[in-house]
């Protein structure tokens, strides 16, 4: 394997499959099978999974929530999330810790960095929930601080299209895939593959990031194994 620990970052909406909003569980079973194939091999697993199929805190103004209040809805909702995916990877015979960025003791752990890594050590993946515990802060940049925190070889974005293209390849039939690249090229780019704060916290810890297709069967073991499956910014 050519990475030992990762960070997989999984949005909330990729665990709607063909739904509109809430949970496939098709998908969420296929999400573990994909896991536990790296994980039998030997790769350490942390995850962050958002929770836009549930509730997303930039909603809140349009509906009139306070964008506080509705961050932390959106903190809860990847709590939710998280212990969907939780269950459906011990269904499939893993061992799992859930810890949350806010204290709520009855369904999951408080991050401890120290814990955390040494869950990773002991071969259970963990999953990372309610981001770091404070508003104005994505998913995104929750994986990259998470990543960095446990010291893991590289962020896995896991979306719906198999890397970085020139332009939105479901919008623009000529968009073409970049193999690799530079953050500063993706940033002169203006290429959108995460928030600012994310972005800049990867770069500045030298953590590559690869953008894959998640939901093409195989692919995350393709990527642990080399093989050029998404686009690596490095």
């Amino acid at each position: 394997m050519k990475y030992k620990r990762i960070l997989l970052k999984l949005s909330g909406e990729s665990l709607m499959g063909e739904g509109q909003y809430g949970i496939d569980p098709k998908r969420l079973n296929q999400y573990a099978e994909e896991i536990k194939a790296v994980q039998d091999q030997g790769v350490e697993v942390a995850i962050v999974i958002g929770g836009g199929n549930i509730y997303r805190g930039v909603q809140a103004e349009a509906s009139g929530i306070e964008r506080v209040q509705g961050d932390y809805m959106g903190m809860l909702a990847t709590v939710i999330n998280g212990m969907a995916l939780q269950s459906a990877l011990e269904s499939a015979g893993m061992y799992t810790r859930l810890m949350s960025g806010i204290k709520m003791e009855q369904v999951c752990e408080p991050f401890i960095r120290r814990r955390a890594i040494r869950h990773l050590e002991k071969g259970r993946i963990v999953i990372f929930g309610a981001g770091i515990g404070n508003p104005y802060f994505t998913t995104d940049s929750t994986a990259s601080l998470r990543a960095i925190e446990i010291q893991a070889d590289v962020v896995l974005k896991g979306t719906r299209v198999d890397g970085v293209y020139t332009a939105d390849p479901e919008k623009d039939p000529t968009a073409t895939r970049y193999s690799e690249l530079s953050f500063q090229e993706a940033y002169e780019k203006n290429l959108n593959i995460m928030d600012m704060t994310a972005f800049t916290l990867c770069q500045e810890n030298n953590l590559p990031i690869i953008v894959f297709d998640m939901n093409k069967p195989g692919n995350l073991m393709h990527i642990l194994e080399g093989e050029s499956a998404g686009t690596l910014i490095n």
